[in-house]
């Protein structure tokens, strides 16, 4: 690829998201601007009442809610035409009130956040502060009362951005609470402690965390003991030996278990 190919498209990344009119339905409260051509008088700004009616000078009430720009725009023009010969006329949303995304569950905070651009689902799932506590594996993305799009883990923590999907207006995203996203270190350990999940967490990184092995610690006799069975580590084996396959990969809920020495 060529510099200057390359050069357009990192600006092209940069250029705002702007939402295309065949993509958004006109709603309460957005404000419109409408402009005649020619037609100085018809040149006005105007906001969607709550009963989704905007009122248009030599019209009276237009119903605009649950219609695009360019349908509205169209509507328009057949109403004006007992008014004004050929007329041309342009429908501009400048200001978005009405396309909401709805956030609840007991993992996150519940919210609504205003769509004022083109997001995606990554994109929401990277403002939420709360998003390490909720269980992606179980939450999920509805849309019309139907689940378009779920175990957000496989989008967020993985990165397949295959699993992205473009937000729509009236999407709602189910977050519930992550039930265990600890870990617990205990034993002949300096300082044992619960420590916060991270995925890639191994048994010798929730070991150091926790202040290493303490004088009295066997360091062959470690046990990670989670729901359905107890797996021996041999730490030992790590560094004397190389080998990394006793330094296996935890699950939250964990219990990491370092036995004292009887010598």
């Amino acid at each position: 690829m060529s510099v200057r190919v390359m050069l357009v498209a990192f600006l092209f990344l940069l250029l705002p998201a702007v939402l295309p009119a065949s993509d958004y339905q006109v709603g309460e409260g957005d404000t419109l601007e409408i402009s005649v051509w020619g037609m100085k008088d018809l040149n006005f700004p105007v906001k969607v009442r709550p009963d989704g009616k905007i009122t248009v000078p030599g019209l009276g009430e237009v119903m605009a809610s649950g219609k695009s720009p360019s349908q509205l725009q169209g509507l328009l023009t057949e109403k004006l035409k007992s008014l004004v010969k050929n007329p041309i006329v342009t429908v501009t949303v400048k200001d978005i009130t009405n396309s909401k995304v709805y956030v609840f569950g007991s993992g996150v905070k519940a919210a609504v956040y205003d769509l004022s651009r083109r997001t995606t689902l990554l994109q929401l799932l990277c403002t939420l502060p709360e998003v390490k506590l909720a269980d992606l594996k179980s939450s999920y993305l509805l849309r019309n009362g139907k689940k378009v799009k779920a175990d957000l883990y496989r989008l967020f923590v993985d990165g397949d951005i295959e699993q992205d999907v473009l937000l729509q207006s009236g999407d709602s995203l189910f977050m519930p609470v992550l039930q265990e996203h600890s870990i617990y270190v205990v034993g002949a350990v300096n300082t044992p402690k619960a420590l916060e999940y991270r995925p890639g967490m191994k048994v010798m990184e929730a070991i150091l965390e926790s202040g290493g092995f303490s004088k009295f610690a066997d360091q062959n006799d470690v046990v990670v003991r989670r729901k359905g069975g107890e797996f021996p580590v041999k730490a030992k084996k790590i560094f004397n030996d190389g080998d990394l396959g006793q330094n296996i990969d935890l699950k939250p809920g964990d219990y990491v278990i370092v036995k004292e020495s009887f010598f």
